[in-house]
């Protein structure tokens, strides 16, 4: 199954605004409406969906201009990380988190958006230690939470990721991804009635549909609801014909069925995606 996991919010025009202008008296004295720097300011802030590289540039111009204190510097370069992660160019990104970090240690998005970083690379390890490093900051900061649950599901230590979900819905129940999260994991663990509870309510919210339909998908298919779980991953494939898990699942569902022919369709379809996708069904609990 993907795991989705935010980049963090960028912040809104008017606190770096604000910020930018009372750390350049000079500036906010002899105003020159045609330099650009109000139109920086709206570049770096990624206002009206602007280009990945209109904000990078819009943030490097803020970072060059002389006066700015520092905690507009830091703002600055955290979101030029995000310009930077949404390019999926982890490690500038990751460069600027830390820089966004050093000027000041108590702004809480850049440890989180340094773990989402590390998270899209693969090293589950530093994205949990930056999303701890987040939570310690602001305790009731409930996208790390359910960053944190999406780092421990890729490492398969679902008790855990079921505790950070816990956290994050209580915290922000309305976050993306957090209900289909909690499912899947609990699906895993075996907790089905509580996995299909969340689950509906992930649908009902209209958010993560594909992910959500896959992991109904196994619940159904452990539970011995063949025709439920094909309906599911038929659902689930017709967003994304070649989710792996989606058509192993399904695979498994029509071979409990007793369309063979179907089942080894579907399945040989998923290995070809992912050779290993029957061990990760091995370890789900669902042959």
């Amino acid at each position: 199954m993907e795991i989705r996991a935010k980049a963090g919010t960028i912040n809104g025009v008017a606190p770096i605004l604000i910020l930018l202008l009372l750390g350049s008296p000079a500036a906010a004295q002899n105003p020159k409406p045609k330099d650009n720097y109000l139109g920086n300011i709206e570049l770096c802030n990624g206002l009206d969906h602007t280009p990945f590289e209109a904000r990078i540039d819009g943030c490097t111009a803020l970072i060059a201009r002389q006066g700015a204190t520092t905690t507009t510097l830091a703002i600055a370069y955290n979101n030029r990380g995000n310009a930077y992660a949404a390019k999926r160019d982890y490690d500038r990104a990751i460069q600027d988190f830390d820089q966004s970090i050093k000027l000041d240690p108590t702004y809480t998005k850049p440890f989180n958006n340094r773990g989402v970083a590390y998270l899209k690379k693969g090293e589950y390890d530093l994205a949990i230690k930056a999303f701890d490093e987040a939570i310690k900051l602001k305790f009731n900061y409930g996208e790390a939470f359910a960053n944190r649950a999406g780092a421990y599901l890729k490492k398969n230590e679902y008790d855990r990721a079921t505790r950070d979900y816990d956290e994050a819905i209580r915290l922000e129940p309305d976050l993306e991804g957090v209900w289909n999260g909690r499912c899947w994991a609990r699906a895993i663990l075996g907790a089905l009635q509580a996995a299909l509870v969340d689950c509906n309510k992930a649908l009902q919210s209209g958010s993560s549909n594909i992910a959500t339909y896959d992991s109904r998908g196994l619940i159904y298919l452990k539970t011995g609801q063949v025709a439920a779980a094909i309906d599911d991953y038929s659902s689930a494939l017709r967003f994304d014909p070649k989710l792996a898990s989606a058509l192993y699942g399904r695979g498994l569902a029509k071979l409990k069925q007793g369309d063979k022919a179907g089942g080894d369709t579907d399945i040989s379809a998923a290995k070809t995606i992912q050779a290993n996708i029957g061990d990760d069904f091995t370890r789900y609990g669902a042959r």
